[in-house]
């Protein structure tokens, strides 16, 4: 009875230990290093993400311009509207809209119904394309003018280059043949970076960029 009295009232002692200081810096010092190697490659893949969204988006937009154009049987243009007027800020919100203007430069008149509206890319990125519209008859072919008016429709693919501002080895880009079918750039030849494919001679590449 004794003897266990005596050992239920000796205290216990807790052999749990924490980290010293030494082994709390070791750890700190490695997770430095290992987040340091990671937020480079953490930076493209959200930089690479952003563009394929823009692209994808992008493409849906000119597929929609291009069916509703042979499904409704009318022109469909797809444009960056400033004061209800086509021009070249493509990096500013676009709008795909019903066109029944005769005019060189499309604008939406009153009555012209707008089919759907893409929000602006991020500040920073670049969205480019050489003319100021591409339209879609009713046939589904597509047809164009550069800045000065000139109908190109003779020429193609049309070309848009979507450029981030963090690396420009991730640009993009979705060209447009006569025929009006889109297709957005692949990495041909496996350097990782796409390139841009002349639907007319297959040879014929060139990397995506920005001016």
């Amino acid at each position: 009875m004794l003897s266990n009295a005596l050992s239920q009232s000796e205290p216990t002692i807790n052999t749990a230990s924490g980290f010293t200081l030494i082994e709390l810096m070791i750890t700190i010092a490695l997770l430095s290093i290992i987040i340091m190697i990671a937020l480079p490659n953490l930076n493209n893949f959200t930089t690479k993400l952003r563009v394929d969204n823009e692209i994808s988006e992008l493409n849906r937009l000119l597929l929609i311009a291009r069916n509703n154009a042979i499904n409704e049987g009318v022109t469909v243009t797809l444009c960056p509207l400033v004061a209800n007027t086509c021009s070249s800020n493509w990096q500013n919100e676009l709008t795909v809209f019903i066109d029944r203007t005769t005019s060189q430069v499309p604008k939406l008149d009153a009555g012209e119904r707008i089919i759907k509206v893409k929000s602006a890319i991020k500040g920073g990125d670049k969205l480019q394309y050489g003319q100021t519209f591409i339209s879609y008859d009713a046939m589904g072919h597509a047809t164009s003018f550069n800045i000065k008016g000139v109908n190109i429709d003779a020429g193609g693919p049309f070309l848009f280059s979507y450029c981030p501002q963090e690396d420009a080895s991730l640009s993009r880009g979705v060209y447009v043949s006569i025929s009006g079918r889109a297709r957005v750039s692949t990495d041909t030849n496996g350097d990782g970076i796409d390139e841009a494919i002349d639907i007319t001679n297959s040879s014929n590449r060139k990397v995506i960029s920005c001016s």
